[in-house]
Parts: C-alpha cells; sequence; structure tokens
C-alpha cells in the first residue's frame, strides 16, 4: 500500500475481500473497450485485482508496484512471466522507464499527503491518449474516523498517535476534475456510497483493521494495542449498532479517470 513504514497484513486486509474489489471493479468497468499495451497498478497490495486486469487484457504487460514487502510477497504468486511481474517500491518516487497506457491507483492516494502533485507528474508519465485511472476513500467524515482522529488525538494517545490523523487527506471529485482538466486531461469524476451490510463480531472494527487503522497499530506495543483497541471498539459499536441482518457501513469512494490529450 502507500506507506512504507506501515506493518500491512495481507490476510486482515481481504477479510472483506468482496466488498474491498468492488470499487476497483467498477472503475476498471467505466475505461469501457480500452485496449492498453502498457498498465502499471501502484499501490498493487496483494495482486489479486491487479491479476484480473491481465485477464481483462491478455495482450498487455503489467507491473505491481507496492511499498509493502509482505504485501508483494503474497503478489508474487500470481506472477504471469512476461506478463505480470510485482515488485516492492515507493508509489510517490515510481518514475517510468517509457511512456505507458493506463496507471492505475486502488485506494492507495490518501496515504500520500502529496498525491496532487504526485497526480500532475503522472500525467507527464502517459503516452499520448493514456490514462489514469483512480479510486480514494472519501469517508473521512464518517463516524469510523471521527472517532479515530478524536482519540488518537486525546491526552492519552495523542503524543504517539495524533500525527497520524488527517483529517481530510482527499479532493471531492470536482477538486480532482479542476486538477487534472488544468493539466490537459479529459476527466470523468463520480463518486458512490456503498451501503454495505458487515457480518460478524465488530466487523467496522475489523474492516478498519485491515486499513485506516494499520499505522496506529504498527506505532503501539501488544499492551497499547489492547488498550486503544478496547476504547475504540466501544466507540465503533455505538456508532454502527447491529441489526438482525448484519452492520450497515456507509462508505463513499471517490473515482477519477484522466485521459491525456493525444498530442
Amino acid at each position: 500500500m502507500g506507506r512504507t513504514d506501515t506493518v500491512w497484513d495481507p490476510a486482515q486486509y481481504e477479510a472483506f475481500g468482496g466488498e474491498r474489489a468492488r470499487p476497483f471493479g467498477e472503475l476498471v468497468g467505466r475505461l469501457g473497450d480500452a485496449r492498453p499495451a502498457s498498465v502499471v497498478d501502484l499501490g498493487c497490495g496483494t495482486g489479486e485485482l491487479t491479476a484480473t486486469l491481465a485477464a481483462r487484457w491478455p495482450d498487455a504487460v503489467i507491473d505491481g508496484l507496492d511499498g509493502s514487502a509482505d504485501m508483494i510477497a503474497e503478489a508474487r504468486r500470481r506472477e504471469i512471466p512476461g506478463r505480470l511481474t510485482f515488485r516492492v517500491g515507493d508509489v510517490a518516487a515510481w518514475e517510468p522507464e517509457r511512456p505507458v497506457d493506463l496507471i492505475v491507483s486502488n485506494a492507495v492516494l490518501h496515504w500520500l499527503p502529496e498525491h496532487p502533485a504526485l497526480l500532475s507528474r503522472w500525467v507527464d508519465a502517459l503516452a499520448p491518449g493514456g490514462r489514469i485511472a483512480f479510486q480514494v476513500p472519501g469517508n473521512f467524515g464518517a463516524p469510523s474516523h471521527v472517532l479515530l482522529r478524536e482519540l488518537a488525538r486525546s491526552d492519552r494517545w495523542r503524543d504517539k498517535l495524533g500525527a497520524f490523523q488527517r483529517d481530510e487527506p482527499v479532493l471531492d471529485p470536482p477538486g480532482y476534475l479542476d486538477l487534472l482538466t488544468r493539466r490537459g486531461c479529459a476527466v470523468d469524476a463520480w463518486e458512490t456510497t456503498y451501503a454495505q451490510v458487515l457480518h460478524g463480531e465488530d466487523p467496522v472494527l475489523e474492516w478498519v483493521k485491515g486499513s485506516t487503522l494499520r499505522p496506529v497499530l504498527s506505532a503501539l506495543d501488544p499492551a497499547e494495542t489492547a488498550e486503544f483497541l478496547a476504547a475504540y471498539r466501544d466507540r465503533l459499536s455505538r456508532a454502527y449498532p447491529a441489526a438482525p441482518y448484519g452492520t450497515v457501513f456507509p462508505f463513499r469512494r471517490i473515482f477519477v479517470i484522466a485521459a491525456r490529450a493525444d498530442s
């Protein structure tokens, strides 16, 4: 994923694999009949979704990059010699050897404070007519994130955790449209809120353990982790009460496809 100083757990991240995969599928589906010859997936994670690109475009050469060695170790089980490869690397520092037809980035850019400038650099990395396709979470005003910020900034945890929590690390769809249109792209930007129904005990906590909580958990020792999770679990259970059919966890996602003009 985006942060290289965070310990990522592939199994925890994929605990809600279907729900996490859905936005990726809808993003790629919006590319229509595109036929890229070269594709880069920046922040590829375990490579499971990257592998679907190899199936979609069997003639494309696809490279996956991720900052987590644990994620890439899992991804390399899916490699296809000459067609699909994975490597450890810093998404923010990535530069291609030659222009590429499609840059995909799924649920990564919110980890990178400098990503608006990064997107401008990625436009320069595209071949004429090439595209950038990305999606980011847009739920930073949801209780799951508000409660986490409040707890991390409390007197008990401020010194260790306060710096991890940014209030709004992404732009809204018009913001990305403005940014990338000014860079000469034709932009399709939209948002969707999924009314997800999660199952199991403390499902919202289990969800955020696989993503938002990773930097927090990486900063705490085992005793601190248990204390922090107990306090956060209590807050989440009140914010997201269980119903007989499961726990509703609304999740807003922001999607962008930017096509570089032919030139």
